[in-house]
Formats: structure tokens, sequence, C-alpha cells
């Protein structure tokens, strides 16, 4: 019995790098069939490892985007499994840091406060006409980042430029912005 369920094993992989395989190639019909056969296997393999549930499902979408990514890394000489789950471990230990950096900056409170404090004026109105007075590569770079969410990686090459510079950019325009928004300048 044990050695047909490692037979079936070691079939299911060599049809998984199979696909891989031809997923490297082009194939869209494989790729979604490869990716179709391991959501499950990773789904199973985070619920023994994760322990909100909630978050399982974010994780496998990491998963996802992480293989599609590294696909070319892949050798289809070799088994799909270990690699698959090298990338399913890395990413679920990286959402947990993020999630213990994001934790340690929550503070909670017994009771809300009543009030979140007094503007002057609703802040979209203002935001728009303060974007429109920065410079235009200043603008582009918080737009980037801060309103469409791009990476800085991802933006710097939309515009044209290294990341440092990209960060200079926005840096500025930060310092901008709160100056016009009424804001700490320093």
């Amino acid at each position: 019995m044990q050695e047909k369920r490692q037979v079936a094993a070691a079939e299911r992989s060599r049809r998984r790098s199979g696909l891989m395989a031809r997923a490297q190639g082009g194939d869209q019909e494989a790729y979604r069939a490869l990716l179709d056969d391991v959501v499950p296997v990773v789904t199973a393999f985070l619920r023994r490892r994760v322990s909100d549930a909630n978050e399982i499902e974010d994780i496998v979408q990491d998963v996802l985007m992480t293989v599609h990514r590294a696909r070319h890394t892949f050798d289809p000489a070799r088994p799909l499994e270990p690699w698959l789950f090298a990338i399913t471990r890395n990413v679920s230990i990286d959402h947990a840091r993020r999630n213990i950096r994001r934790g340690a900056n929550e503070v909670l409170l017994d009771e809300l406060p009543e009030h979140a404090g007094a503007i002057d004026a609703p802040l979209e109105p203002r935001l728009g006409a303060a974007l429109e007075q920065l410079p235009e590569k200043q603008r582009r770079a918080f737009e980037m980042l801060k309103l469409e969410g791009m990476t800085v990686e991802a933006a710097a090459e939309r515009a044209g430029t290294s990341p440092g510079a990209l960060k200079v950019r926005a840096h500025r325009a930060y310092k901008t912005l709160r100056g016009l928004l009424g804001g700490d300048d320093g």
C-alpha cells in the first residue's frame, strides 16, 4: 500500500515538473493546470504552519505571485515540490515578520477617542491643490508610491530613474506637502 502511494507521489511530482516546464515555455493551459493542482497542496502546507486561518488565503496569493516571478529559476529536471515548498515557507515567514512589525507599531486603546482632531477643511481637496503645486517629478513620485501603491523599484522603472533618485523626489514631495498642508515641515 505504501509503495503504491510512493509511486503515485512520484508520478504527481513528474507531472507537476512537466507542467512547469511547459509553463516556462509559455503554455498558459499547462500553467493554469499546475496552479490549480498546487493551490490545495500549498493551502494544506500553510494550514499546518499558520495560526491565523484568515491569513492563509492572502499568503497563498503571495506564494502564487512569487512562483510566477521566480518560475524561470525552476529546473524541470528536478522535482517541483521542494522548490515550491521553499517558496511557500519563505513567503509565510516574510508574512509573519510583517505582522510582527505591524503589531509592534499598533497601540490598543480601551476606549476610542471622541474625535480624531479638528481639520479646518476636508483633506482631499487640500491635498489635490497641494499636489498641483509640486514640481512634476516630485508629484509623479508621490502619486506612484502613495496613491498607486507601487514599489519603489517599479515606480523608478516607470519614471526612468534609479530607486535612490525616486526616493529623494518622494521625500522632497512629502516635505513640501507637509508644509503646504500645515503639518510639521521638520
